[in-house]
């Protein structure tokens, strides 16, 4: 049978048009509307700007200028009957796109391949689970549907790469912003004997948990909380009551910054504090903070623009 095929239908509009063209077609009886808009971008940026030290150029330049409303029909009679009722009383000029189910649904998958990081781990999207690991590799299975990190941004591999070294048999893991739960998972696969994790996003509690199934982890060896460790006391106290052996923050200097002041509360003897998400020019100034904070600067890696440090107690 073939795929059903969808038009992705534009309208190119100003930011005083937005609402206009907006109301227009959800009177005409289209709900299901998409906005790309620079100024709500940028704004988002502004008010999440505690969350990156960096945005790709490419989504800026692509952002750059755009106020547009999207929807989508069915491409064939029908649709295109519905796409004129949508689009009475709308004097602007639109441009359409057809999707199959394919690309509705999936096209996004061909992004994902497996990646093989480090020299012992093998990140692998999981409807591709059944093919072949390369020889002495771990897996680790993610659902790259789910959002969050996947691997295959330079800062989480060079954590990645830390964890591969830091790992001892049976070793207690805290991962703080954990995301996709990718860091704990990969300690818990080479490994390590429990694992914590914790993310401001309460999203991230179901997602962490979905992806470590795929990987045969239960809840008996990771437990995830949402929560702000730097915010929420309780919080703090309650991870502060057990001692890790490996403590893990894949975030942005502006936050590991903070964050460094309760690591050494966090750790057991002999334990190691990786971080990453340090945009290179800002490395120097993060270590200054872990070294002022009690820790021991012992190790760094690069790649891309990025860093990571690993320190230990005094």
């Amino acid at each position: 049978m073939e795929d059903s095929k969808w038009l992705e239908v534009a309208i190119d509009t100003t930011d005083e048009g937005l609402e206009e063209v907006s109301a227009r077609l959800m009177a005409n009886g289209m709900t299901g509307l998409v906005i790309e808009d620079e100024t709500e971008f940028r704004r988002f940026l502004e008010e999440n700007r505690q969350y990156w030290d960096y945005v790709d150029q490419e989504l800026l330049d692509r952002m750059k200028g755009v106020a547009r409303v999207k929807f989508y029909v069915t491409d064939d009679e029908t649709g295109r009957e519905q796409l004129a009722g949508y689009l009475r009383g709308i004097d602007l000029p639109y441009t359409t796109a057809v999707l199959g189910e394919n690309d509705w649904a999936h096209s996004w998958q061909k992004y994902y391949k497996p990646l093989t990081v480090g020299e012992r781990l093998y990140i692998v999207p999981e409807w591709m689970r059944d093919e072949p690991v390369p020889g002495g590799r771990t897996p680790v299975y993610l659902d790259p549907g789910l959002t969050f990190g996947t691997g295959s941004h330079a800062s989480t591999q060079l954590c990645l790469a830390g964890v591969e070294q830091a790992v001892t048999p049976g070793c207690r893991v805290l991962d703080l912003g954990c995301g996709s739960g990718i860091l704990s998972i990969a300690a818990l696969a080479l490994g390590a004997g429990s694992a914590a994790a914790v993310d401001i996003d309460p999203k991230a509690v179901d997602v962490a948990y979905a992806n470590a199934a795929l990987n045969g982890i239960g809840r008996d060896r990771l437990t995830v909380r949402a929560g702000d460790v730097l915010g929420d006391r309780a919080l703090a106290a309650r991870l502060g009551r057990e001692r890790y052996d490996l403590v893990l923050a894949n975030i942005v200097a502006d936050v590991i910054i903070p964050l460094s002041a309760r690591v050494p509360g966090l750790l057991a003897p002999g334990g190691v504090f990786l971080c990453s998400g340090i945009i290179d020019s800002r490395v120097d100034e993060v270590a200054a903070a872990i070294e002022r904070n009690g820790l021991r600067v012992t190790g760094r890696r690069e790649k891309n623009g990025w860093a990571a440090l690993e320190a230990r107690a005094r």
